[in-house]
């Protein structure tokens, strides 16, 4: 009898916590919203926001994601939780690709680099893989890939390296020097720039019973 009235008591409870929770996630509808729920959420519920790039994300939930609008929600129920995904953003973005091999000038001196770089700029010409010259030569971890940066959109890279891309040709190889940061390059400029769909979505995860 006791049990009984224990669910009894409990039913209204968590119907009123379901509708509470849809609610408030209705009510969100800016990135700033969101980014403050998930702040407030983030241990107890492990909320979160995060974005969805059509090129580089192709699981299923990326997929099912994508279909919906902006301010669709999607349940995944799962055997110990119930995560909720609501689409905040969704928009197309001029996206860029390119390789890299990098230099850092506090390590090596310009006339070294120079010597370095003009070795690599021939090897490429003769028939040598970028990749390959990449994690033999580049100084920094994105050598392990070959020096592939992916699809970056603008405003992501530093501004001279992202109008060194722009003011080149595909599969043009060029060098850039950010000489303030010692960073020195050699760039082979991969693909044609292209727009790329991206959502911004909210996470929320609650245990189930």
């Amino acid at each position: 009898m006791k049990q009984l009235f224990f669910l009894l008591f409990c039913i209204p409870f968590l119907s009123f916590s379901q509708d509470a929770l849809e609610t408030e996630l209705d009510s969100i509808n800016s990135i700033e919203e969101a980014k403050t729920f998930a702040k407030a959420h983030k241990k107890s519920n492990k909320s979160k926001v995060f974005t969805f790039n059509k090129e580089k994300h192709k699981t299923r939930l990326a997929d099912e994601l994508f279909k919906l609008s902006k301010g669709g929600k999607k349940v995944v129920k799962g055997e110990y939780k119930k995560t909720y995904y609501k689409v905040i953003e969704k928009e197309k973005t001029l996206h860029y690709r390119a390789s890299y091999i990098f230099f850092d000038g506090s390590k090596m001196s310009l006339e070294d680099i120079n010597e370095k770089r003009d070795k690599i700029i021939s090897q490429y010409q003769q028939g040598y893989k970028f990749n390959k010259l990449a994690q033999l030569n580049s100084m920094d971890l994105n050598a392990k890939r070959g020096g592939d940066l992916g699809w970056f959109p603008e405003g992501q890279m530093h501004q001279m390296f992202e109008d060194a891309v722009k003011n080149h040709n595909t599969n043009e190889i060029f060098t850039l020097d950010i000489e303030d940061r010692n960073w020195y390059y050699v760039v082979l400029k991969t693909h044609d720039s292209k727009t790329i769909e991206e959502i911004i979505v909210l996470q929320y995860s609650e245990a189930t019973d």
